[in-house]
């Protein structure tokens, strides 16, 4: 299967997967939904994300530690569709 510029690739799918469901369903939510519409900016962040491990994803994404400012904006959008527009 080819990807399309607007569809995720498949690689980050496979990325997305994590050692907690949590995680698995946050980002792969951002990644179905926001991935199409993201910038260049938000996409390089999310795939620089994926390079962190579990329990600083975890932290940042429940807001109880500070990502770092290049990750702020992805940080935000996952937090809003999974917590709703407030974030948390």
């Amino acid at each position: 299967m080819t990807d399309s510029p607007s569809s995720p690739p498949s690689r980050l799918r496979w990325r997305c997967r994590r050692g907690m469901q949590e995680l698995d369903v946050m980002l792969g939510r951002w990644l179905d939904a926001d991935w199409p519409k993201a910038s260049a900016d938000d996409r390089s962040a999310f795939e620089q994300l994926l390079g962190s491990e579990d329990d600083l994803l975890w932290d940042w994404l429940t807001d109880r530690g500070k990502p770092p400012a290049e990750f702020d904006s992805v940080i935000s959008q996952i937090r809003a569709r999974t917590f709703g527009s407030d974030g948390g």
